[in-house]
């Protein structure tokens, strides 16, 4: 018995100090990780340009995030209309996040952190290892304007828009809305 209550208080606070390390207001922790586009992005080339949203989610090919990627791919026009770079963010290799990406049809990339660094930087690392469904928004001076804890997959595009105005991110010009 006292063993397993040992056990809940060490579960306990390492889920409470992970809850706890990023907070509104806070700078977001840089990152350089690679995407499902080939690409390799890093934070701090954001700063001062463009607000940046991670949607990060738990695993690649299963059904709550298949869901999520495809709001996202499919009503991504409503995401752009604001001036935006976004992500969705796992823990999965990259390979398994290209081909997601691919099956998918995400027009947008998909990053991979296999090392885990970043999510954990983020408080998104779930004790299990996998990345929590967690959305951080990030303004253009590079502190987290957002946590959103409670992500819809279905409606994940949507919400994501909503929430950009919301936070008052400004808006792009017709031209480049495309």
């Amino acid at each position: 018995m006292r063993t397993l209550s040992i056990l809940c208080l060490w579960i306990l606070s390492v889920v409470s100090v992970q809850a706890g390390d990023l907070s509104v207001g806070d700078p977001a922790p840089d990152f350089t990780l690679q995407g499902s586009d080939g690409g390799t992005y890093t934070l701090s080339d954001y700063k001062g340009k463009q607000a940046v949203v991670i949607a990060w989610f738990p695993k690649a090919y299963t059904s709550g995030c298949t869901v999520e990627c495809k709001s996202l791919a499919e009503n991504g026009h409503l995401i752009r209309k604001y001036d935006v770079t976004y992500f969705m963010a796992s823990v999965d290799d990259l390979e398994d996040n290209v081909g997601f990406a691919e099956e998918t049809k995400a027009d947008f990339p998909l990053l991979s952190d296999p090392s885990k660094s970043a999510a954990k930087a983020y408080g998104v690392l779930h004790i299990l290892g996998y990345a929590k469904r967690h959305t951080i928004y990030i303004g253009v001076d590079g502190t987290v304007l957002k946590i959103d804890t409670s992500v819809k997959p279905k409606t994940s595009a949507e919400d994501m828009a909503a929430t950009l105005g919301e936070l008052g991110v400004a808006r792009r010009n017709k031209e480049s809305s495309s």
